[in-house]
């Protein structure tokens, strides 16, 4: 009798738990990503999907946002049951009626972990624990549950019926739940371009909110829209740098820092050619190196932005007198 070959998704698991076993993957640890896995395996990524899917449902890895699929729990969670007798991940328990909620809230699970690219109908359908056409049932492909996320994800932040005092204030706050969305779902950047923007009920919330904040501030109509999608811009424009530092930690398996060390050679390199003095001169001033955050950019950029719109105001003779900045 020839002999029974797991598949491939069950080798993945049973490699990945030896390494949990073993100790070579500690609590916390990251463990490979989708497309790292489907890299080094060869597989599908609906298969590497799967895979993880298991070991999430077996309570060994958990997806974190902005980090990936990580060790839970100690080596001894690998004494339940074997792989080997598994036929597939395990399904929904009876009282988790699958709906159209539940698969966009495990797509975005799925692409708040690992980027938007690593997103696709047959991981939603092994994440979930169903059939790979099951997710059919409730969206039509993967365009539409990309769109569900999006609204969805915008929903999460509400706006007070009466906006705080003054413009400024009331746009600041805009903003920042704007980005706060963002920076909950990093992928959210890449899927509402400004040339072909989406009406997606719960976004145009936010839109009705900040223009009627600009309203009746003497802009006329066109220069109100323009700034409002100013704003927009500015928030998205950031975010996506979320996205790509995703995708580049999936990719290549490296964290920001450990990239940044295989970066010290060529730094090095240029600083002391003496091509570039300026540069050298300023990174060579700051004590410890330049620690780029985006949130502190963000949170940099947004007051000129707020300056300048004061400035322009102030320039139309209808319009109120531009608030003061703190």
């Amino acid at each position: 009798m020839a002999e029974k070959i797991d598949p491939p998704y069950l080798r993945i698991v049973d490699d990945i738990r030896r390494r949990i076993a073993s100790g070579e993957l500690a609590p916390g640890d990251p463990v490979p990503s989708t497309r790292r896995i489907a890299r080094e395996w060869d597989v599908a990524l609906a298969t590497a999907t799967k895979a993880l899917s298991v070991l999430r449902h077996q309570g060994l890895v958990q997806a974190v946002p902005r980090v990936g699929t990580v060790v839970t729990g100690p080596a001894e969670g690998t004494r339940r049951r074997t792989t080997s007798a598994l036929v597939g991940p395990a399904r929904p328990a009876e009282h988790q009626e699958l709906t159209r909620e539940r698969v966009v809230r495990a797509a975005t699970e799925i692409a708040d972990a690992e980027g938007l690219a690593a997103l696709s109908m047959r991981g939603v359908a092994a994440r979930l624990g169903v059939a790979a056409m099951t997710p059919y049932r409730y969206v039509d492909g993967k365009d539409e549950l990309v769109l569900l996320m999006a609204d969805a994800a915008y929903g999460e932040e509400s706006y007070p019926d009466d906006p705080p005092h003054g413009w400024r204030e009331s746009l600041a706050l805009a903003a920042r739940k704007l980005w706060a969305v963002h920076r909950r779902h990093p992928w959210l950047a890449q899927v509402t371009p400004l040339t072909r923007p989406l009406l997606l009920p719960n976004l145009m919330v936010y839109a009705e909110w900040a223009l009627r904040v600009l309203d009746g501030q003497g802009l006329d109509p066109k220069t109100a829209l323009d700034v409002h999608v100013l704003f927009y811009s500015y928030v998205q424009s950031i975010a996506v740098n979320l996205e790509w530092a995703v995708q580049a930690e999936a990719t290549t398996g490296l964290s920001e820092d450990e990239w940044m060390e295989r970066q010290t050679p060529m730094l090095e390199a240029i600083t002391s050619s003496g091509r570039y003095p300026t540069f050298t001169r300023i990174i060579g001033s700051l004590e410890g190196g330049y620690d780029l955050r985006l949130d502190d950019l963000f949170e940099f950029g947004l007051e000129p932005m707020l300056d300048a719109l004061a400035l322009l105001i102030e320039g139309h003779s209808d319009g109120p007198k531009p608030e003061s900045h703190p």
